[in-house]
């Protein structure tokens, strides 16, 4: 039976963790003996640390990490080389914060092997207008950048082949800011067998979130000027 690695990042999620592992944990155990649920706390501020730590304890298919603050993008990439180092077929990636719904993964999962990586297109969202707007200029920065188009590039829910993800994470760099977006791009530009299946997005379900307007705008301009420079990398 495949084995399956289920990695979520945390920051500051006290209020959403306990659930998040509650909902996803099961997916885990019903599949391979060595699957695992691994959930990355990225230098959190508040209690989500010791909070991992408690649910460790509870629950033997669950590692919890602790690592210095470095943001989202390289903490789901240390995520992923640890998935690939032990011994992982399938990589699944979420987020913390509640948005999505594991009650959509069996589809994924059903369609794995048809597929380098399967990507969740958020049709239904509840995370507000701004966001909406962010995912669309997304795809015309990545038209522009990378000539290719890509639906939703920067899901937290995605599927992807550990056979194939071996081969392709190599051209991200550790400590690039957008690592789902570019591995979108990278299967894309090299011709992976991807897929979209829609799925709904749900409003945060706790906390606060972390992305602002200032920060978009920021995370916007940086992104043009690297997705330019790393153009010329995953082309070669």
């Amino acid at each position: 039976m495949d084995n399956l690695y289920i990695v979520i990042p945390a920051y500051n999620e006290r209020e959403n963790i306990r659930k998040v592992i509650a909902d996803w944990y099961p997916i885990v155990c019903s599949k391979g003996e060595g699957s695992r649920l691994l959930v990355i706390d990225d230098g959190s501020r508040d209690d989500t640390w010791k909070v991992l730590k408690d649910e460790a304890q509870k629950r033997e298919k669950l590692i919890v990490k602790h690592k210095s603050n470095s943001g989202h993008g390289p903490t789901i990439l240390a995520g992923y080389k640890q998935a690939l180092a032990e011994g992982a077929d399938f990589v699944f990636q979420t987020d913390s914060d509640g948005q999505t719904d594991p009650k959509e993964f069996e589809q994924f999962w059903e369609r794995r092997n048809k597929y380098d990586i399967i990507i969740g297109d958020r049709t239904e969202r509840g995370d507000g207008f701004s966001r909406i707007v962010v995912t669309n200029v997304l795809k015309f920065v990545i038209l522009l950048c990378f000539h290719v188009y890509i639906k939703d590039a920067n899901t937290p829910f995605r599927l992807m082949k550990a056979e194939t993800l071996k081969k392709e994470i190599s051209f991200v760099p550790n400590d690039y800011f957008l690592s789902n977006v570019l591995i979108s791009v990278i299967y894309k530009k090299h011709r992976r067998k991807m897929e979209f299946i829609p799925i709904s997005f749900k409003p945060r379900q706790g906390g606060v979130n972390s992305i602002n307007p200032r920060k978009i705008i920021k995370v916007g301009i940086k992104s043009l000027v690297e997705f330019v420079k790393l153009n010329r990398i995953i082309g070669r």
